[in-house]
């Protein structure tokens, strides 16, 4: 990319989402574009770097030239109205959605100072809501969005899909039960069709001044399920552990590997004194646990795989008794109430086709266990209780 492409990129006759010339696209929109096409999933720009696409999981260098500081700022700063710029400036970094065209594609970024410097990451969010099956999600997910009440984790590490994943589930109640679905964002990633149950989408700083306003204020906006984008801290768990204790179903996400991690996290934001209480809670309000991760697949580039735990009367026991080390064992034999492990889920992804042996077996947390259940031999289980 020379600097003569950068200045000639700015020629679409679209309105642009953010700040500049209101009769041209902002210049950047065709390194989006460029990420549309490639099907990439992030798009990475650095300054001492060409720009970057994140290709069926690995980081790709485009064939340009690297940017500067002055392409930075001509390519990123368009987008940001007064309120963006000003948390940039503020606090060194500012999240936001952007729309590409007429809800031709949206993308979640993260804008921000590094070494002094701008860089951006960009993740491409479908503009429609994929359904289970074409998510290739475990069976028996439609059971999980059942719950009249109660607290459903998505867990998993940046960019594990969990976003889509809680837009199926959010998506299927929607097309089922005629409720009020609440969600509260930083930013605003899927915008959600009002069906049998209806949607309001609040975005921090958007629509309501931060995190504590706006759950302060949902437990009055008579929600029967709320979405808390993040479980980030304490505020967010508590307001999350409130709100189903009062009698709504309230979806999260939060950033851990496993549903026991997900435990450990959690108690992880209290002091030691609080953890009793708050395994308590955990015990009496946790529904579920949705553990992901994203590998290579066979039909489409990425594909998730699972962990599933069920919150049943022996998993309740073991969260409140501080055994966290036997929850990878209830959840083995728990298959009958819609459990299931990284091991077994990939020994299906495997035998379905859509990941092959080799990823399976890099991805899987015990390998040799993988071998003998792709082999049909059954690991047996040790007594829990």
């Amino acid at each position: 990319m020379a600097s003569a492409d950068i200045a000639q990129m700015n020629k679409d006759g679209e309105r642009p989402n953010g700040g500049g010339d209101p009769g041209k696209e902002p210049q950047v929109n065709k390194l989006f574009r460029l990420a549309m096409k490639q099907e990439a999933s992030d798009i990475h720009l650095k300054v001492g770097q060409p720009p970057m696409l994140r290709l069926r999981g690995d980081i790709k260098r485009m064939d340009m030239r690297a940017l500067t500081q002055n392409d930075m700022e001509q390519l990123l700063l368009p987008l940001l109205d007064v309120r963006k710029k000003k948390i940039l400036d503020d606090e060194g970094g500012v999240d936001y959605s952007y729309v590409i065209g007429q809800d031709e594609s949206r993308f979640r970024v993260s804008l921000f100072k590094q070494r002094g410097r701008l860089s951006l990451v960009a993740r491409r969010v479908n503009n429609f809501i994929p359904k289970f099956k074409d998510l290739g999600l475990p069976d028996g997910m439609e059971n999980l969005c059942k719950y009249p009440e109660g607290l459903v984790i998505l867990a998993g590490v940046t960019g594990s899909g969990k976003s889509t994943t809680i837009a199926a589930m959010l998506d299927y109640i929607a097309e089922n039960e005629p409720l009020h679905i609440l969600t509260v964002e930083d930013p605003i990633e899927f915008t959600f069709t009002d069906k049998v149950a209806y949607f309001n989408q609040r975005e921090i700083g958007l629509d309501c001044r931060d995190w504590s306003k706006a759950l302060k204020d949902a437990v009055r906006q008579d929600p029967d399920v709320i979405l808390i984008g993040e479980l980030r801290d304490v505020e967010t768990f508590e307001a999350a552990i409130h709100a189903a204790e009062t009698g709504h179903l309230v979806f999260g996400t939060i950033h851990a590997a496993s549903s026991g991690t997900t435990i450990n996290r959690i108690l992880d934001l209290f002091p030691a004194e609080k953890h009793p209480a708050i395994r308590q809670a955990m015990a009496n309000n946790l529904k579920a646990v949705i553990a992901q991760k994203l590998v290579k697949g066979l039909r489409k580039p990425r594909t998730p795989t699972n962990e599933i735990m069920v919150v049943n009367p022996t998993i309740r026991k073991l969260i409140s008794e501080c055994e966290d080390n036997k929850i990878p064992d209830a959840i083995r034999i728990g298959y009958q109430e819609g459990m299931v492990d990284f091991t077994e889920n990939l020994r299906q992804l495997v035998e379905r086709g859509d990941v092959d042996k080799a990823t399976a077996l890099e991805f899987a947390p015990n390998p040799e266990a993988l071998k003998m259940a792709l082999k049909g031999i059954k690991v047996s289980t040790p007594g829990i209780l």
